[in-house]
Parts: structure tokens; C-alpha cells; sequence
């Protein structure tokens, strides 16, 4: 199966719309999570908590989530050096910027960005959970999510590049939530619905994660 991925070109794109539809909706509901900080410092403690020491969560939900974020930058780099070979001389006779959007022609680059943020965000708190479970061996402390939260965004440099990475992450939902629709062949009356949907989506989702972090930046 995975060599019929990588073989064939329609595979790869459906396999990179699955993918994006898989992290899309990882976002929704990691964006959801995190705003319970702006809300209330014990409902985070306790929502962190949960998540940190359920099973299913830990040893299912996020081997499952790493694979599908690592095979989706994958195949994008993929799908990026396919194309640069089918196109050699790119865009010699052709007004790329007049055809299509910066963030259509620099998914590359935005993707490796937003892929350098999440090292950025597993060194920060994956790691250092698994440091205080698993190496320490500290006691389960419910109250700890919120204060750990707050010290990481208290440094401007590191809150300076969440933010920015927020920003190209926007740019990547404003033409990867649109593509992944085109790639598993949703093409009915509702796609401009929800290509519009995608847009106000590449708004909204990033905007709050800067919110968030300017909040505890500034406030926290």
C-alpha cells in the first residue's frame, strides 16, 4: 500500500488531502483546548491532566497524530521536488504572482516553518512531559499545566516566533484546506461553501493561537 502511495501521482494527492483533513481537524480541536488558558487556569489544569495520562490518548491518539503530521510535510516535499522536475524552468514565460496566490506558490516554504514550530512546541512541552513522567518520575500534579504554560510565553523572543509561525500557518490553510478538498475529488455544489469556509478557517484558527500567546505574554 505504501508503495502505491509513492508510486502513483493521484495516490500522493489523495493521501496529502487525507492528511491535511486529518491535521485540519488535529487543530480545531488543539486550538479549542489551549483557549480553555484564556478562560480559566483549573479547567486547563484539569483538561492538560486528562490529556497528559489518558491511554488512549498517550499511546494511541498521539503515536497516531505524529505519523499523520510527519507523512503530511513528507509527501509535501515529495509532491514540492515531483513537480519542480515535471517544470523545469519555472514560470519563464508566465506571471506566476498575476495566476496565483503567494500562499499557493510557497507551501513549501510555509510548510517547513510550520514544521519547525512544532519541534519548536514538542521541545517545549512534549519533552518536558515526558522528562517530569518518565525521567524524574514526579508525582502527578494536576495544578501544574497552567504556570508551565505561562513561563514558556513569558520569554518575547520565543512568543515572537510562535507568533510568526501562526502567521504562516494561516498562509498554509489559506490554499491547503481548499487543495485537500480538491484532492479527494470534493467538487460538488457545496465546495465554494466550504472553500469559503477554508478561508475564514485559515483566519480565524491561527488568530487565536496568537491571541493565546500574546495573552500570556502580556497578561498571563
Amino acid at each position: 500500500m505504501a508503495k502505491q502511495i509513492l508510486d502513483s501521482s493521484i495516490m500522493r494527492k489523495v493521501a496529502m488531502g487525507l492528511s491535511g483533513f486529518f491535521l485540519i481537524s488535529f487543530l480545531m480541536l488543539h486550538v479549542s483546548l489551549n483557549f480553555t488558558s484564556v478562560i480559566s487556569a483549573d479547567l486547563f489544569n484539569k483538561i492538560s491532566h486528562f490529556m497528559g495520562y489518558n491511554p488512549l490518548v498517550q499511546y494511541i491518539g498521539q503515536p497516531i497524530l505524529i505519523f499523520g503530521l510527519v507523512f503530511h510535510f513528507v509527501m509535501g516535499f515529495i509532491l514540492e521536488i515531483q513537480n519542480r522536475k515535471a517544470r523545469p524552468v519555472r514560470y519563464a514565460y508566465n506571471a506566476s504572482s498575476t495566476n496565483s496566490t503567494w500562499s499557493s506558490r510557497n507551501m513549501i516554504i510555509s510548510g517547513a516553518v510550520i514544521l519547525s514550530y512544532f519541534c519548536l512546541h514538542w521541545y517545549d512541552f512534549w519533552f518536558q512531559e515526558l522528562n517530569y513522567k518518565f525521567i524524574e518520575m514526579n508525582v502527578p500534579d494536576e495544578t501544574r499545566y497552567y504556570e508551565e504554560l505561562v513561563h514558556k510565553f513569558q520569554n518575547p523572543v520565543r512568543t515572537f516566533l510562535y507568533c510568526c509561525a501562526f502567521v504562516l500557518l494561516g498562509f498554509h490553510l489559506w490554499h491547503g484546506f481548499y487543495s485537500s478538498m480538491q484532492s479527494v475529488g470534493f467538487n460538488n455544489k457545496y465546495a465554494r461553501a466550504l472553500a469559503n469556509f477554508g478561508k475564514y478557517f485559515a483566519i480565524f484558527v491561527p488568530a487565536c493561537f496568537i491571541f493565546i500567546a500574546l495573552f500570556h505574554h502580556f497578561i498571563g
